[in-house]
């Protein structure tokens, strides 16, 4: 009887049978680790997320103990939150692009259906003129940030599909409207302006990068500005605000710049190098939201101007990498998902900064990955979660950096 060819078995078995033979191990695309660009986002990403912690213990601690909750109460919770947020960085990378595709698109119903149930049931919380919360049981989230992720990866889905023109407009507004219009207005509803304008924004830039026309563009820009600047007057609070802005006053609130004039005693009293870690005396009852909407005062008032350009400098890096993301694919789903979360966690942090030293009213925003803030520290993660899943090296293992088996 003819031994058998070695040719003629499998791959591995003939490895197997000749000694000192090298056996590629190839893992599916979703398990391999992240390119370059993609450990980047994720070192900038984590270093924002710690340094967000210390500077919530710092700016917390205070009213913290003040509510009876101990000095470390506000910090406790934003690090069970940031342990499920880095819990989703690490786990949507590992799904199948469908999956994540179809999650999202569950996740902004839902979402849709809780932000409805917080304007019309008791379960919603109102917070100043805001009922964007709602409370099951032991839990009070924000169903909005849920819009806004379940958002993003659909848009990215939508208009990057096959056989999709977004240079028409017809096309594009069939396409977008449906599904964005009804989830801005339940946002509004719940009198949310800043998130309604940061949503807006990430889905003017989702259409921009599918390749959207500019005068379609501009017109839509045009519609979302005039109906932002109606929604500012429709409120007396936020009409105060815009009064305060331009150096008017409110008659409803005398004290409506309060906020802002002790945000900037705060980054004056930081200087150049700041007071020291954990010596703010904003965060002592004087500058309300110290841990969340302000936060970034607090960090020029502890660290100076060292600090609040280490924050400007990273974002700008995160900027960065994410342009370079969308450079290196050509996968239309892969670079308008990108884009949106980049222009929703940019432009987040644009305002968030503007509106602390003075350059925008007041709009009440979180500064991404550093303020304070459960469901919205875990959307912004999670968003990151699907940027990384774009970025699994694409290249095979071979020659001597192949593992060895036997």
């Amino acid at each position: 009887m003819t031994a058998p060819s070695l040719h003629s078995a499998p791959p591995a078995a003939a490895s197997a049978a000749i000694p000192g033979r090298r056996v590629l191990l190839r893992l599916p695309s979703r398990w391999r680790p992240p390119s370059r660009l993609g450990t980047a986002l994720l070192a900038v990403v984590l270093f924002l997320v710690v340094f967000g912690l210390l500077m919530v213990l710092s700016s917390s601690s205070i009213e913290s103990h003040s509510d009876g909750n101990g000095f470390f109460g506000r910090f406790w919770s934003q690090w069970v939150f940031c342990g499920v947020g880095l819990g989703m960085l690490l786990l949507v990378p590992a799904l199948s692009r469908r999956t994540i595709q179809r999650a999202a698109t569950v996740l902004l119903i839902v979402a849709c259906v809780l932000q409805l149930l917080a304007i019309t049931t008791p379960l919603g919380v109102q917070i100043g003129d805001n009922t964007n919360w709602i409370r099951l049981g032991p839990i009070t989230g924000q169903p909005s940030e849920g819009i806004k992720l379940g958002l993003a990866v659909w848009l990215g889905t939508a208009l990057g599909a096959r056989g999709v023109d977004p240079g028409d407009g017809r096309t594009l507004a069939l396409r977008t409207l449906p599904v964005v219009v009804p989830a801005l207005l339940l946002v509004q509803l719940g009198g949310d302006l800043g998130t309604t304008v940061v949503t807006a924004a990430f889905t003017l830039g989702a259409c921009y990068f599918a390749g959207a026309r500019l005068r379609h563009l501009g017109l839509a820009l045009g519609v979302v500005a005039a109906g932002a600047v109606l929604l500012a007057l429709s409120s007396e609070t936020r009409r105060g605000r815009v009064f305060a802005f331009f150096g008017g006053t409110s008659a409803v609130n005398p004290d409506v710049n309060w906020q802002v004039d002790n945000a900037h005693y705060a980054l004056a009293t930081g200087r150049i190098w700041g007071v020291g870690l954990g010596n703010s005396h904003a965060k002592w009852s004087w500058l309300p939201s110290a841990d969340t909407d302000f936060i970034f005062a607090v960090i020029g008032e502890e660290l100076g101007l060292v600090g609040a350009s280490l924050v400007l400098g990273l974002f700008g890096a995160l900027a960065v990498i994410m342009v370079a993301i969308m450079r290196t694919t050509a996968d239309p789903v892969a670079r308008i998902t990108t884009g949106t979360v980049l222009v929703w966690l940019v432009f987040q942090a644009f305002v968030n900064i503007a509106v602390v030293l003075g350059l925008l009213p007041v709009l009440g925003v979180p500064l991404p990955f550093v303020s304070a803030g459960g469901t919205a520290m875990v959307a912004a993660l999670a968003a990151t979660g699907v940027v990384l899943s774009f970025t699994r090296a694409e290249r095979t293992v071979a020659g001597p950096r192949a593992p060895l088996v036997g």
